[in-house]
């Protein structure tokens, strides 16, 4: 008979197994010899077949790992912090620019799971404390320095989020749910706020796509540096602007659907387009 287990005693058997992972790891032979060079990866035209194929693996990985149970761990007290916000009226500015920079950081969040399908590729067995064997990775100095840039990107967008809220209704603040979306839609001040948040939202979110669309698993894939990956990123989008059109809709679209029932969605969406997004860097940069 199957036994349901504490959570609570099932978060701590997973972190008491990720620090055996981690901890038993060597670093020697977590890539082969040639991949420990610095050249820079050759980049591949692909086409929107490609884009649909490596999201389908990555549906694949998904379905064989069930990533889900991680993502879930952490967004459920993420929920309730935001409905205890929302029930008080307070911060309701800040729910719509923390959905739209999920898409912002949302790279770092598939870390985990691009690791876990590399590993999956290998033949490896994966489980969930795998995520952490990135840690492993020769490029891990530059894959904490990719991060902590679109960490610098993410704040930099609520900073102009919040001047863009004062700038159009913020004079007007909203106290409860129903207010603010009052205001937002049946105003002059709302569509304002819609126009110029949409817009400056869609800057930031090109330049996150550009710098960062393959370069975690690039940096996961070879010895490199942070530029190189960037580099390398920029280069996929340039050469394959629609396919990553595409890929940048299904990301769009993905984040939206998971994002509207209080953010729980993301459980499912969230790990999908992080296998996905490593099956894509393989359709991408040559072997």
């Amino acid at each position: 008979m199957a036994v349901i287990q504490n959570p609570v005693l099932w978060l701590w058997d997973q972190i008491r197994l990720s620090y055996g992972t981690v901890g038993s790891a060597q670093g020697d032979g977590y890539l082969p010899q040639t991949k420990t060079e610095s050249a820079a990866p050759v980049v591949r035209h692909i086409g929107t077949a490609d884009v649909w194929e490596a999201l389908r693996a990555g549906l694949r990985d998904f379905a064989a790992i069930r990533t889900d149970v991680i993502f879930l761990c952490i967004i459920y007290p993420v929920v309730g912090l935001v409905l205890a916000g929302l029930s008080f009226g307070e911060g309701l500015q800040w729910l719509f620019p923390l959905a739209g920079g999920l898409a912002l950081v949302g790279p770092i969040a598939a870390i985990g799971m691009n690791e876990m399908s590399r590993r999956r590729e290998h033949g490896l067995t994966v489980r969930w404390p795998d995520a952490l064997s990135v840690v492993r990775s020769p490029s891990i100095g530059a894959i904490f320095a990719l991060a902590f840039i679109l960490v610098i990107v993410f704040l930099i967008w609520q900073l102009v989020a919040a001047a863009i809220y004062s700038g159009t209704i913020g004079a007007l603040a909203p106290a409860s749910i129903g207010a603010f979306l009052h205001t937002l839609l049946f105003t002059g001040a709302g569509w304002e706020l819609i126009t110029i948040g949409v817009s400056a939202g869609f800057v930031f979110a090109l330049v996150v796509l550009s710098i960062s669309v393959i370069s975690f698993p690039v940096l996961l894939d070879r010895h490199v540096h942070v530029m190189t990956a960037m580099r390398t990123s920029i280069r996929a989008m340039t050469t394959n602007p629609v396919p990553m059109a595409l890929w940048a809709g299904i990301i769009t679209v993905g984040l939206v659907l998971g994002s509207i029932p209080l953010f729980v969605g993301l459980a499912v969406v969230m790990p999908v387009l992080g296998h996905a997004s490593w099956h894509l860097y393989r359709k991408v940069v040559a072997q």
